[in-house]
């Protein structure tokens, strides 16, 4: 069967070489004809599991395409040769190829599709190069937003941001997460701005900056809703026991279904965040002073506090 596959393939080959050869009688090539049959060819290869001479037809079919200006399908075969290499888990070169079909489409006028194929190329290598999918998640978002498909361009963003937490790149996951933020703001949807809220004030947290994520809840009472809601409570709560270094306080907040069920990403960052100063609870000065003195003395003070009520309020 492979090897029925493989002749076929050949013959395709011979007759697109054929389509491009010139003469007396023949002045031009015919670039069409010959980008059909390589596509033909690069089918048969690929069904015959002959990846790499798939990918090569693939390449031929490109070039006959960019010479006969059809930009459109030029990109498709370009992108078809960075699955033959995905097959060959050559993941890089797949990449670049699906990059370059991406700007043929932009240059094609059809970013839908470039925005696509730059989604594709990020889930091929996520795992491989995290750095660079986040850069095509982006590139793709950026494509998305200048089409005012803003639910796409969000969908682009969250992918990014969660891989940026996930590299513990913070600065750039707190700005990512800030334009998504934006966004969601933009076409109205508040609850999820609250979400991202409190993603943003727990990345802040993990970059041990404080002021900006107080700033971060403060400027989100802007948000309808917001003030009020369950995420502004935790929130506040959470900022109140991090400032007063009450581990128990952050823990507790930390594993409430609100920060649970997030985004896997961001609910770890709540079980690992850690408060400055190992996590003491601040003493009142008074109980500071009796564990001082011993047990008679804090006795001594409870007794005084309730004489001192003991008469009445008044």
């Amino acid at each position: 069967m492979a090897a029925q596959k493989i002749n076929e393939a050949l013959e395709h080959i011979a007759k697109a070489e054929k389509y491009l050869k010139t003469g007396f009688l023949k002045w031009k090539p015919d670039y069409d004809s010959a980008a059909t049959e390589y596509g033909k060819a690069a089918v048969a290869f690929k069904n015959a599991k002959q990846f790499d001479q798939a990918r090569e037809a693939c390449l031929r079919e490109a070039e006959a395409h960019e010479n006969n200006k059809a930009l459109f399908h030029a990109a498709k075969a370009y992108e078809q040769a960075g699955m033959m290499l995905k097959e060959m888990q050559r993941l890089p070169e797949a990449v670049q190829l699906i990059e370059k079909a991406s700007m043929m489409y932009l240059e094609n006028g059809t970013p839908d599709t470039a925005a696509i194929a730059l989604e594709r190329a990020g889930k091929l290598i996520e795992n491989v190069s995290p750095e660079k999918a986040v850069q095509l998640y982006q590139q793709a978002a950026s494509v998305f937003e200048n089409e005012e498909r803003l639910r796409q361009a969000l969908e682009m963003l969250g992918k990014a941001s969660r891989l940026l937490v996930r590299g513990r790149r913070l600065d750039e996951a707190a700005l990512s997460l800030q334009k998504e933020k934006s966004i969601y703001k933009e076409i109205e949807n508040y609850p999820t701005c609250y979400k991202k809220t409190i993603a943003q004030v727990l990345v802040h947290l993990h970059r041990n900056d404080y002021v900006a994520a107080e700033r971060c809840v403060r400027e989100s009472y802007s948000i309808p809703g917001f003030n009020g809601s369950e995420d502004c409570a935790a929130l506040e709560q959470l900022l109140e026991g991090y400032d007063q270094q009450d581990q128990d306080q952050v823990s507790e907040v930390c594993n409430s279904p609100l920060f649970k069920y997030m985004d896997n990403d961001y609910a770890k960052l709540g079980l690992t965040l850690v408060v400055p100063g190992g996590g003491i609870k601040k003493k009142s000065p008074n109980a500071a002073q009796d564990k001082a003195r011993g047990p008679a003395a804090a006795g001594s003070h409870a007794d005084e506090e309730e004489d001192e009520y003991s008469g009445g309020l008044c």
